[in-house]
C-alpha cells in the first residue's frame, strides 16, 4: 500500500487518499504540544529587544505568576503560550496565540489572551501619543475583568528577571494535557462560561 497519495490536484483525490491523509493528520496533530514546547524553548536564546528577559523567561514568569495564584490548568497553559506568536506574527501576535488555543480551551481563556495586547495599552500607549483606553470599547464584555486581571496580575509584571520562575519542563505535562484534549469539545470549550482569574 503506497504511502502517498495518488493526485496531485486535491478535487482527484479518492476516497482511500483521503483515508491515508487522515491517518498522517492523526497522527500530526498528536504532536502539537511537543512543537509549541519546541517553540517556547527556542525562545530561550531570543530577547526581546530592550527587555531584561528573553521571550521563553516572560512566557516562564507569566505561567509561574499564573500557578502562583491558584489559577486552574486552562490559565496557566494560556499564561505560558500568551506571546508565542511575538516571532511569527508581531503585529497580531494575540490573535495568532489565540487561534492556536481555542479548539482546546475555555472560550473565556481565549478571549482574553485574544484581546490582551489591546489591553495591554493601558501601560504604555501614552507614551506614544496612543490612545491607552483602547480597552474601554470591550467595557461591557463578560471577559472584561478577567482580561484586565490577566494583564495586570500575570502578564505586565512578568519581566522581572528575579522573579523565581518554573522552567519549561515544569509546565510541559499542562501543555500535553491540554493539547491532547479532543479539539472543539464543549466540554472543555465551555461556551458562555466565564471563570475569571483566582481570588487572591
Amino acid at each position: 500500500m503506497s504511502d502517498t497519495v495518488s493526485f496531485s490536484q486535491m478535487k482527484d483525490g479518492t476516497q482511500e487518499d483521503y483515508e491515508l491523509l487522515r491517518r498522517h493528520e492523526e497522527k500530526f496533530n498528536s504532536g502539537t504540544a511537543e512543537r509549541l514546547l519546541s517553540e517556547l524553548a527556542r525562545q530561550a536564546d531570543e530577547t526581546i529587544s530592550g527587555y531584561k528577559v528573553t521571550r521563553l523567561q516572560h512566557a516562564l514568569q507569566t505561567a509561574s505568576r499564573a500557578e502562583d495564584d491558584g489559577a486552574d490548568i486552562d490559565w496557566i497553559v494560556a499564561a505560558l503560550l500568551h506571546d508565542i506568536g511575538d516571532g511569527l506574527a508581531p503585529q497580531n501576535h494575540d490573535r495568532f496565540a489565540a487561534e492556536i488555543m481555542r479548539p482546546f480551551m475555555r472560550e473565556d481563556v481565549t478571549w482574553v489572551v485574544e484581546h490582551h495586547g489591546l489591553f495591554q495599552m493601558v501601560y504604555y500607549a501614552h507614551h506614544y501619543g496612543w490612545d491607552p483606553d483602547r480597552r474601554e470599547e470591550h467595557r461591557d464584555h463578560p471577559c472584561y475583568r478577567s482580561c484586565v486581571d490577566f494583564c495586570e496580575r500575570w502578564d505586565q509584571a512578568s519581566f522581572d528577571p528575579g522573579y523565581p520562575m518554573r522552567p519549561l519542563e515544569h509546565f510541559a505535562p499542562l501543555v500535553h494535557e491540554v493539547f491532547a484534549r479532543k479539539a472543539w469539545d464543549e466540554a472543555h470549550i465551555k461556551p458562555g462560561v466565564v471563570t475569571g482569574l483566582p481570588v487572591v
